[in-house]
This record gives C-alpha cells, structure tokens and sequence, in this order.
C-alpha cells in the first residue's frame, strides 16, 4: 500500500509538473502573439500616419504646381484692350492716316483713327524681333541654368547670356545691303556681344543686327519669321498681323495695325531685355578691333521727343519708314499720373510731323 502511495504521490507530482509547463507555454504563447498584434498596430498607425503627411504634402505640392500653372497661364493671357463708348474718334487734326492711343492699365482704346484698319509696320515690326528674340534668349539661358544648378539667379543668368559673344554674318550684312536698310555700322566677321545686337536692332534700327538676331535665335530668317507669326497669334492678334521678314522690309504680307502694333509693344514691355533695349536713349557698343573705339548709338526719337512733351515721359519708342507705310511709330508714356499708355501712329509725311502727332495724342488723351 505505501509503495503504491509512493508511485501515486510521484505521478501526480509529474502530471502537475507537466501541466506547469504547458500552463507557461501557453501564456508563453499569448505573450508572444500579444506583442506581435501590438507591434503590429504601431506599425499600421506609423504607417497611416506617415501617408497622411505624404497625402498633405503631396496636396500642398498639388496646390502649388496647380498655382503656378495658374499664374503661368494668368501670365500668357492676351492683352486685349477694348473699345467703349468713352473711344474718342481721332479725326483729321492728326496728319498720320493710323493712329491709336491704349490705356494699360484698364485695357481701354482710348482714342484711334483706322485702328484697325491693315497696314504696313516698316522698321516698328523690329519691336516682335527683340521679343522673339529676347524670350527665346532667356528660355534656353534658364534652361542651361537648370542642368547644372537647383537654385538660380535669374537675372544674373540672363545677363550672362547678354554677354554672350555673337559672329556678325556675311548674310546678314548683305541682306542689309541689298535692301538699303539702316545699320547699326557691324561688319562682316565682327564678333560682338548680342547685347549691343538687341541694341543695334533698336537704337539706329540697324537691319543687319535684326537680321543677325534671327540667324542667333532660330538658324534662318525663315524658321525666325515662323516664330514671329506663332508669337503674334499667341497675342490674340494672329489675323490681322502677319510678318515676312525681321527687319521691316516692305512685303505684302508684312502687315499688322496701329491695335495689334500697341499689343505687341505692351509685350515688350513687360519683357526685362526689351524694355531696356526700347528705353535706351544711347549706347555704346564694345570695342572690336573693327571697331576699337566702340560704336555710339541713337534712339532719336526718345531724344527728340523729350523735349516736346508738356506732362509724362516717353520712355520706350520704335520708329520705322517705308514708302508704303510712310513716318511711322509706337511709343510707350507714363503719364504724370503714373499711369502707362502706349501710342502708335503711321502715315505721317515727315519724323519730327510723326513726333508731334505723339505728342499732340499724349497730351490730349493721357492724364
């Protein structure tokens, strides 16, 4: 009987043993898949949590790439001033035959005679070159810019590339020839900075430089003549103005109207190469050793006129003759109210009567 009590007593100390040791494997168990499923849960709350500031960030830049094609697209819309019933009619008191006075601020015609009636822009189609031709400059300085840097300086960049080194051509030089233009005084082979080949196409209205500009910018006339056109209808203005050279040259279908030459100076403006190369009133090339004591140029127009308005300041001009356009230009003021109106007239019989006729609509239109 004891030796049976002993073997009893025994089995069941193993048996309780036994389930001791499954009792702790099992918890063991429980604890593991405890903080497994906790682990877990932190995970997936890290994680929900990271994707909502990835969707937060991902909503700002969202935002801002949809903010900036906003203001891109803002910035491309068309400048198209309106007529009302404020629109003085400009009658036979002005000799030129075109005329048309704009208020840039509200978009307003405020004055025209023929304004959009088809003629011949002559040496005030060189106002579209140095657009084109500008744009397009600073488009492929800033993309280089890019490639090689995250961060820019802007203007520093475009200055740079106004400094770039730009070979006068025989082509162009003889475009200039065979058409009689006005030179900017470049010569064959000449190598210049393009900053003083904006301002040749400008100041003296040099046909070499504005043809040069469209060899530097598109490789030929023609391909440059097509970005003129594309650049003209992106202005709204691509019907009534169509262009065949840079220079000016009398074409058929070199044409545009006192309007649509007013947009395309209010374009200018607003570009920083245009505007600087519009509202120079000299300039001084860089010696070349055609040239070593530089070439000084003129804008005459802006110097003439100054000294014949009454209230403003003219401080951006482009004139131009043909037979078939006659004295012609497009000018822009800031009024002594600090307000900006451009001007454009055609068909005066002489400069200096082409110069009054701005004054006189300044005078009599802007405040």
């Amino acid at each position: 009987m004891r030796n049976n009590s002993r073997k009893n007593y025994r089995r069941r100390r193993r048996n309780t043993g036994a389930s001791q040791i499954k009792l702790v494997g099992i918890v063991a168990v429980i604890v593991v898949i405890a903080i497994i499923i906790v682990i877990s849960c932190l995970n997936k709350a890290k994680k929900d949590s990271n994707k909502a500031k990835d969707t937060g960030v991902a909503t700002e830049n969202v935002t801002a790439v949809t903010e900036q094609v906003s203001e891109t697209e803002e910035a491309k819309e068309p400048f198209v001033p309106k007529e009302s019933d404020a629109t003085a009619a400009i009658g036979d008191e002005l000799e030129s035959s075109y005329a048309v006075v704009i208020d840039e601020q509200d978009g307003t015609v405020v004055a025209g005679k023929n304004a959009h009636e088809k003629m011949y822009p002559a040496s005030m189609t060189k106002v579209m070159t140095v657009l084109v031709a500008a744009e397009q400059a600073e488009k492929n300085a800033i993309d280089a810019a890019k490639n090689e840097n995250t961060e820019i300086d802007r203007q520093a960049v475009i200055e740079n590339k106004l400094n770039e080194i730009v070979t006068i051509t025989r082509e162009a030089t003889d475009y200039s020839y065979v058409h009689d233009c006005s030179t900017t005084g470049f010569l064959d082979g000449e190598q210049v900075p393009l900053r003083d080949v904006f301002n040749g196409t400008i100041l003296p209205s040099g046909g070499e430089s504005a043809y040069q500009l469209a060899l530097y910018t598109a490789g030929s006339m023609e391909a440059f003549v097509d970005m003129m056109n594309q650049k003209a209808a992106e202005l709204g203005i691509g019907q009534s103005t169509h262009f065949t050279n840079p220079v000016g040259i009398y074409d058929e279908n070199n044409y545009s109207t006192a309007y649509d030459m007013a947009v395309i100076m209010q374009a200018a403006m607003q570009d920083d190469i245009c505007k600087t190369v519009l509202s120079n009133h000299t300039y001084s090339t860089a010696a070349t050793p055609q040239h070593p004591e530089n070439l000084n140029i003129s804008n005459l127009f802006l110097r003439r006129i100054e000294d014949k308005m009454t209230s403003g300041e003219v401080i951006g001009a482009k004139t131009g003759f043909v037979n078939q356009s006659g004295n012609c230009a497009v000018s822009y003021e800031k009024a002594a109210s600090g307000k900006t109106y451009i001007c454009v007239t055609a068909g005066a019989s002489s400069g200096w009567h082409c110069i009054e006729n701005h004054v006189y609509l300044y005078n009599t239109y802007t405040k």
